[in-house]
């Protein structure tokens, strides 16, 4: 494959790419440059972690990337998930394990990384001291939004090592991509912002969409906050279970909350169905299929979303049949990770453990 074809797939994955230039001119020089992902495990799984970073996974794999998947136990441990219970953060995990295998992911062709592991080891925290002396409290606070918290909600003191800690991973695992989302960015351009003064390779950041949760964008707080921040205050969040979509809802659950979906007539900005049909549907399949009674001019065929979009906004496609049109291929993404679950007995077990365990955020 081709560097500019390469380019492509992975620039096609990213909201933005921090830098372009830097990420052509690593392609040039390295057929299978180092990314990661990382998240902490906790809850249930939902579209955005079963669905839609497999999908980005698969697509920087046919790059010839080379992916380290971490899972980030100890950070989950610092900001409390699962009750602080660094046992039960492993075991959802190991389940997290289960839903992006039974999504289609070849875990051969990924490193799983235990953070936990890197937190017993003395050279890493080297370099998390490292970083925190080269930048200053007022950045770290900056920073903590990607622990899904802001300044006035830090209630311990460990919290505060989030933000040099997960610079750290990046040096200390020698990626060339952080491949994140952009509820990460702030944490990426620290990196970015340090490598240079204490020695490490700077990375090319390729930050991803945060799906918005079924209410759209007037799921957030209209404060003065960024841009960047509205995104993640409406994205798609597991603590809002009637604006989430799981892995392990059926078809019929998945039907009543599309249905239930911000989805304004002709309306593109801040509209979660037609994110779906572009962030993921599209990107799991070359067509659509929409089915429309005779009476309204019966079936449609979409080979792009761009056409899709020019058709709705045109009120030639209307929400409703949208919606059913969009519930009906997220289904059928969903569809073999519920069956693993049902069928895979230690998957069930795996399962069963973490949908009775308390969430806590």
């Amino acid at each position: 494959m081709d560097v500019e074809t390469r380019f492509q797939l992975i620039k096609g994955i990213a909201e933005e790419v921090v830098t372009e230039e830097e990420l052509r001119a690593l392609l040039e020089t390295n057929d299978h440059p180092l990314a990661y992902d990382g998240f902490e495990p906790s809850g249930v799984a939902h579209l955005p972690v079963g669905v839609y970073r497999p999908l980005l996974v698969k697509d920087l794999l046919k790059a010839g990337v080379k992916f380290n998947l971490l899972l980030a136990d100890s950070f989950a441990w610092i900001n409390n998930k699962m009750g602080g219970d660094l046992e039960r953060v492993r075991l959802v995990g190991k389940y997290f394990l289960e839903v992006w295998k039974a999504a289609g992911v070849d875990l051969s062709k990924v490193n799983v990384v235990w953070h936990k592991d890197y937190f017993d080891d003395g050279e890493y925290w080297k370099k998390v001291i490292l970083v925190a002396k080269h930048h200053t409290l007022a950045r770290t606070t900056k920073c903590l939004q990607i622990a899904g918290r802001k300044e006035g909600d830090v209630k311990q003191v460990a919290q505060l090592f989030y933000p040099s800690m997960q610079a750290a991973d990046i040096f200390h695992m020698g990626v060339d991509i952080c491949q994140l989302g952009m509820d990460q960015r702030k944490a990426n351009m620290l990196a970015r912002d340090v490598a240079d003064s204490i020695g490490f390779k700077k990375p090319v950041a390729v930050h991803h969409r945060m799906l918005l949760s079924l209410s759209g964008m007037g799921s957030a707080s209209q404060s003065d906050e960024s841009a960047a921040d509205l995104e993640i205050d409406a994205k798609m969040s597991k603590s809002k279970p009637e604006t989430c979509i799981f892995v392990h809802d059926s078809a019929q659950e998945i039907a009543r909350k599309i249905n239930k979906a911000f989805c304004p007539p002709k309306q593109v900005e801040g509209n979660p169905v037609l994110e779906y049909a572009r962030e993921i549907v599209f990107r799991a399949k070359p067509a659509v299929h929409v089915e429309r009674p005779a009476k309204f001019g019966g079936p449609l065929d979409y080979d792009s979303y761009s056409a899709l979009e020019k058709d709705f906004v045109a009120d030639k496609l209307k929400a409703p049949d949208l919606k059913n049109a969009v519930a009906t291929e997220l289904d059928a993404l969903i569809a073999p990770i519920r069956l693993h679950f049902e069928k895979n007995k230690a998957a069930a077990e795996l399962y069963s453990q973490v949908r009775g365990f308390e969430v806590t955020r």
